[in-house]
């Protein structure tokens, strides 16, 4: 199973505002859908060889790219343009072609312009039979005018690597606030116009308007994770446009939208439902799971609380503290074919803190394999490298979560989650809650509904039991705030399960190729359980 959004590939991971009201919305001025035949069409061409990396030379005749211009500002052509990347894999039947499946891996910043190369992961064989499949770089992402902070490697070394994942003590807490502050003045200093055009609702527009660029008169999506935004503000603002749109992994778009200090408190509460989810599984696998002896629910807790103390130092050098325990278990959770190797580091560092005359020694040749050591951050770079990342994960999230709080407040607020979600609350805290309210986009043009406007297909919302990053939770509040839909929930860990879950699959190849609507209510298994 896919992880869309490891901790180790973000700047960041990841209140005491109350719950966002059920009120609708006022309804927004009606944005017009982009025409075919109005809309300059796509102009397709080779693709680099760097871009298409790791395709078959027999399968390179299938895939094109261009690069599509859009206004940084839809209701503002002064500010000038930017050009979207986009990769199409074409259909492999022609003659049955349907038309473009668009799709979106998440993150927000997670790049999609390769994504109809591992095409073939995703789905069965009659919806690449019969679609274009177009992945394309949202706006600020990747090969799409990356939206950037720094201009040297070093600015932003200097800044990430004061930002303490859990910070405990006075110091770490105000340097932590304080780097995100200092991150928000760089972004005021270098990103230009387009930091205040990067919220969902410009990246739908974007999206519509490459619809109507590659000849499609209704939109036909699948969108992961924070695509899963993507996909549902697409269907409310342009209902009419929308053929057929699956999301996977879906956040609460109206909760999202509307508060985001309540947002990321339940997103606290959805790893701690999936790590719970995991000790429970780990448990009941017995010799199957390297972590099941004893209570792995209590062994977990006390490797928690010890590490908040201080770090364990493992065999063959190096150590693991809280931060890197935290992250490591996070990213973990995302993937279930990686829980046997988290259940053996679990009692490695289990058996370190409790050594015992022939355990301890057979321990020293035990490596861990993929809990995180040593020192956290980034490497080393020669003087005044340039910056090549992007900033857009915190330019996305600042301009779609409200945050209604001073940062002041994050301490208090990191306090108080930590009661509730012991082992994340903290570090859900110190990641958007702590950054949002300094960042510096002013007044982003932002979609927070009314979301029940309805498609003429329901859209379909896969969401699995343990999904970490995106509650369960969330999956069913999509489905409800959605004026037409369908949920297929899914008895499974992980982030996201397109590929994993055969009935799921087909399902949705049924779904995308003749808009055959599966039943309300379904429940499938993964394909593989874990342990």
């Amino acid at each position: 199973m896919r992880s869309f959004a490891l901790v180790g590939a973000l700047v960041a991971g990841m209140g005491l505002a109350g719950t966002a009201g059920t009120a609708t919305a006022a309804p927004e001025v009606a944005v017009k859908p982009a025409v075919v035949g109005a809309t300059a069409p796509v102009a397709w061409g080779t693709c680099s060889a760097a871009t298409l990396a790791g395709v078959p030379a027999d399968q390179v005749k299938f895939y094109s790219c261009a690069r599509y211009r859009v206004p940084i500002d839809h209701d503002n052509a002064s500010l000038g343009t930017i050009d979207i990347a986009l990769l199409k894999r074409a259909a492999r039947t022609p003659d049955a072609r349907i038309g473009s499946l668009f799709l979106n891996p998440g993150g927000p910043g997670g790049s999609g312009l390769r994504m109809p190369i591992s095409g073939q992961y995703y789905f069965q064989p009659p919806v690449l039979d019969r679609f274009d499949l177009i992945g394309f770089d949202p706006r600020g992402v990747g090969q799409s005018n990356p939206l950037r902070c720094f201009t040297t490697q070093e600015d932003a070394d200097e800044i990430f690597g004061a930002q303490v994942p859990v910070p405990l003590s006075r110091a770490e807490i105000s340097g932590t606030l304080a780097s995100y502050r200092d991150y928000g003045q760089f972004c005021k200093n270098n990103a230009g116009s387009l930091l205040n055009h990067m919220s969902t609702k410009d990246v739908v527009r974007d999206v519509d308007t490459l619809r109507a660029a590659v000849g499609d008169r209704k939109l036909t999506y699948v969108g992961f994770s924070y695509g899963t935004l993507i996909g549902s503000t697409y269907a409310a603002m342009f209902p009419k446009q929308s053929r057929a749109i699956v999301i996977d992994g879906n956040v609460d778009p109206q909760l999202r939208t509307k508060d985001g200090v309540e947002y990321d408190r339940q997103r606290a509460q959805g790893f701690e439902v999936s790590l719970d989810g995991f000790l429970k599984k780990c448990a009941e696998a017995a010799a199957k799971c390297a972590f099941s002896s004893g209570t792995p629910r209590a062994k977990f807790d006390e490797l928690r609380e010890y590490l908040r103390k201080q770090p364990i130092t493992v065999p063959g050098g190096g150590s693991v503290d809280i931060n890197a325990f935290t992250g490591s278990v996070s990213s973990i959770l995302y993937s279930p074919s990686a829980f046997p190797g988290l259940a053996e580091d679990l009692q490695a560092l289990y058996d370190t803190i409790h050594p015992a005359g022939a355990q301890a020694q057979t321990l020293q040749a035990r490596q861990l394999k993929l809990i995180v050591k040593g020192k956290q951050g980034l490497a080393d770079q020669n003087p005044d490298s340039p910056y090549t990342s992007d900033d857009s994960y915190f330019a996305v999230n600042c301009s779609d979560k409200p945050f209604k709080i001073k940062q002041d407040q994050v301490p208090d607020i990191a306090a108080k989650w930590e009661r509730e979600s012991r082992t994340f609350g903290r570090y859900q805290a110190f990641a958007d809650t702590a950054g949002c309210p300094v960042w510096p986009a002013k007044k982003p043009d932002v979609y927070r509904g009314p979301w029940q406007a309805k498609t003429d297909v329901p859209v379909v919302v896969v969401s699995n039991y343990y999904d970490p990053a995106t509650r369960y939770k969330f999956g069913q509040q999509m489905a409800a705030e959605l004026g037409n839909s369908r949920l297929l929930s899914v008895d499974a860990f992980g982030h996201c399960i397109l590929g994993d879950a055969l009935g799921v699959d087909q399902a949705v190849a049924a779904y995308l190729t003749d808009l055959t609507v599966p039943a309300n209510g379904q429940v499938f298994q993964p394909n593989v359980q874990p342990f």
